[in-house]
């Protein structure tokens, strides 16, 4: 079975992270078929939502590590930033729901989700100094807007976890709901988008985003550059050979 699940039905696309054996941790393929799946729910007409979702114990952990570390991020053609470019300039309503962990990139997308949902148990972290490289898909630019500066410096600079109701408190969450209920009611939210008349949806999200989408797009490139550029430099190799060896990380000889 896929790691990503893709359904749709009644104008609304769900894609699923189904990997529950690895905390639906993300690998490359898995970016790619994201990419490829935003890329038809855009020029596909009878698609007037997108889902994401995943489980109701956990939405993901991040990247997979030693996946990551063995797929180099050349270019902004490799999968990843193809799914993230896809992602903040899509033009139809996207939802997030998200149960358990939601890990570096589980947390940064849902920056560009039109609405998220959450389960009391969700999880948020933003871990890139601990794994010693930057900020992804211009969160670094978004967090600091939606947070303020100080909170946005207490997620990125500790990368300490915070949990549902912080979210939902600094504005990045809609709703909290029981874990067994999100996916379902994320599901009814889209089937409401979807009954409504798509030029409206479309030209009403434009406007939102008129000002910031030349200065996400720019972001999210120089950051791209300095995280490839970071994970082959010897802090993101400590970091992620602790990750392995499940020790503490050692930054001091770095």
């Amino acid at each position: 079975m896929s790691d990503i699940l893709i359904h749709t039905e009644a104008g609304v696309m769900t894609l699923t992270f189904n990997r529950l054996d690895k905390k639906n941790s993300i690998t490359a393929a898995m970016y790619a078929a994201l990419a490829v799946a935003l890329e038809a729910a855009r020029e596909d007409a009878a698609v007037r939502v997108v889902v994401i979702q995943g489980h109701e114990l956990i939405f993901s952990a991040g990247n997979d590590l030693g996946d990551f570390m063995n797929n180099p991020l050349t270019d902004e053609s490799a999968p990843v930033w193809r799914f993230l470019h896809g992602i903040s300039g899509f033009p139809k309503p996207v939802i997030g729901a998200v149960c358990g962990a939601a890990v570096g990139i589980g947390t940064t997308l849902l920056l560009h989700c039109d609405l998220v949902y959450a389960g009391d148990n969700a999880k948020f972290s933003l871990p890139f100094v601990n794994l010693g490289v930057c900020p992804e898909a211009a969160s670094s630019l978004l967090l600091p807007q939606r947070l303020g500066h100080v909170r946005a410096a207490e997620t990125l600079l500790l990368g300490e976890p915070f949990g549902a109701e912080q979210a939902r408190e600094w504005g990045l969450v809609n709703r909290i709901l029981p874990p067994n209920e999100v996916n379902r009611f994320a599901q009814a939210q889209a089937r409401k988008l979807a009954d409504k008349p798509q030029s409206s949806l479309l030209e009403t999200k434009r406007f939102m985003k008129a000002e910031q989408t030349d200065a996400v797009r720019k972001r999210m490139t120089a950051e791209g550059e300095v995280f490839a550029r970071m994970l082959r430099e010897p802090a993101a190799r400590e970091a992620v050979s602790a990750f392995m060896d499940k020790r503490k990380p050692d930054f001091n000889k770095v």
